[in-house]
C-alpha cells in the first residue's frame, strides 16, 4: 500500500492524496520470535504504520468522515474539528483535505512534533491546550475546548471519535477480521491499546461472535482510568486515557494490563535494535504486556500484537537520548521483564 507516511506529506499532489482516501486497512502481520522464560514463542504484529498517513488512525478517521457524509451532515468547504492526542488528527487532517473540508485540531502539549508538523502540512488549524486536566492528562481540558470553540461556531462539525458508533464499526468490520484472517483464523490471544476503546470494542465484538475462545486483552497505561485505575501523570500518547470509554463493556474483552512507560519504551527500543521494526509508544506497552502474557501462558501459540502505529512519530521522543534524560526516565534491562531475546520469524 502507498504510504503518505513512507512517501511524505508534501511531496503528494492532491490528485494522489483522493486516491489514498479509501485505501485504509490490509496492513500486513509480522512473525516474531520471542524468547520468554526459557520457552520460544511466535507473536505475530499488526503493523498499522503500513496505513496511509502511518497509524492505525486512518481507519478511524476515514469511517468517522464517512459517517458524517452519509448522513448528508457534511457539505463542501465544512468545517470538522476533533480534541486528538496526535494520530487521529494527522488522519482526519489527511481526509479532509483530500475531500475538500477544513480541520481543526485541538491538541495538547504531549503531542509530537512530528505529528504537529503532519497537522499543518496538511493545512489543519491547531489549537493547543495547556492545562492539565484533574487526572493530570490533557483529554478533558481539550474536550472543554472543543466545546467552547463549537458554541461559538455553530458551523463547526465535530466527529467525536469518543463516543460516535463508527469508531468501533470500523475494527469489528475491518480490523478484527483481517487479524482472524491473517492469523489463518486460529488466534489464542490478542492484545489490543486502548484509548477511546473503539479498537478494543470493536474487535472484541468480532472475535466473540466467530473466535470466542480467543482471549482479547486490553492494555493499558499506568495513570490511565479507563479500566477503573489510579489517575497519575504518564509520558505514553495514544493509549490511556482520563476518563473511561463510552464503548467498552465488560463481555468485549477477558482481562485488561497496564504498562509503564519505562517498559513501553523499552521494548520499542529494543524491537528496533533487535528487527529493525520501528514502533510506537502503544504498540511497545502491548508488545510488553504481551510479554509478561506468554510467561504465565506458556501454552498459548497463536498470539497477536495489535501495534498502532509507526516509530517515526516519536523519533523527537522515545527513541531520542536527550528527550528520555529530560524527563528523568532511564530504561533497564528489567524494563524488559521476563523477555530474553526478539527475533524476525522471516
Amino acid at each position: 500500500m502507498a504510504s503518505i507516511y513512507q512517501s511524505g506529506l508534501t511531496n503528494l499532489p492532491m490528485g494522489e492524496l483522493q486516491k489514498l482516501v479509501h485505501q485504509v486497512g490490509q496492513t500486513p502481520m509480522q512473525a516474531l520470535h520471542l524468547s520468554v522464560a526459557g520457552k520460544t514463542h511466535t507473536v505475530h504484529l499488526k503493523l498499522e504504520g503500513y496505513n496511509p498517513t502511518g497509524s492505525m488512525k486512518d481507519r478511524t478517521g476515514y469511517s468517522l468522515i464517512q459517517h458524517l457524509e452519509d448522513r448528508g451532515l457534511l457539505s463542501e468547504g465544512s468545517t470538522i474539528i476533533e480534541s486528538t492526542s496526535g494520530n487521529l488528527g494527522v488522519a482526519l487532517a489527511f481526509q479532509c483535505k483530500a475531500r475538500g473540508y477544513r480541520f481543526i485540531a485541538v491538541i495538547d502539549p504531549k503531542t509530537t512534533e512530528e505529528n504537529i508538523a503532519k497537522m499543518e502540512a496538511l493545512d489543519a488549524s491547531i489549537e493547543m491546550v495547556y492545562e492539565p486536566d484533574t487526572s493530570g492528562g490533557f483529554l478533558l481540558s481539550r474536550l472543554a475546548r472543543v466545546q467552547e470553540l463549537c458554541s461559538q461556531h455553530q458551523n463547526y462539525t465535530w466527529t467525536d471519535q469518543y463516543s460516535s458508533s463508527a469508531n468501533p464499526h470500523i475494527h469489528y468490520s475491518c480490523t478484527g477480521p483481517e487479524v482472524y484472517q491473517q492469523m489463518d483464523e486460529q488466534v489464542d490471544a490478542v492484545f489490543v491499546p486502548v484509548s477511546t476503546g473503539g479498537t478494543l470494542s470493536g474487535i472484541g465484538r468480532f472475535f466473540r461472535e466467530v473466535s470466542p475462545a480467543t482471549r482479547i486483552i486490553g492494555v493499558d497505561a499506568h495513570g490511565s482510568v479507563i479500566f477503573g485505575t489510579p489517575p497519575a501523570p504518564r509520558k505514553l500518547t495514544g493509549i490511556g486515557s482520563s476518563r473511561r470509554s463510552h464503548f467498552i463493556s465488560a463481555d468485549l474483552y477477558d482481562s485488561h494490563m497496564l504498562v509503564h512507560d519505562e517498559e513501553a519504551f523499552a521494548f520499542c527500543r529494543e524491537l528496533y535494535r533487535a528487527t529493525d521494526i520501528h514502533v510506537g509508544g502503544s504498540s511497545g506497552a502491548s508488545l510488553a504486556a504481551c510479554v509478561r502474557y506468554l510467561a504465565s501462558h506458556p501454552e498459548d501459540t497463536r498470539v497477536a500484537c495489535v501495534c498502532a502505529d509507526s516509530g517515526r512519530n516519536y523519533a523527537s521522543s522515545i527513541y531520542n537520548d536527550a528527550w528520555l534524560q529530560q524527563h528523568n526516565i532511564t530504561l533497564t534491562a528489567e524494563h524488559l521483564g521476563p523477555l530474553e531475546s526478539i527475533a524476525k520469524a522471516n
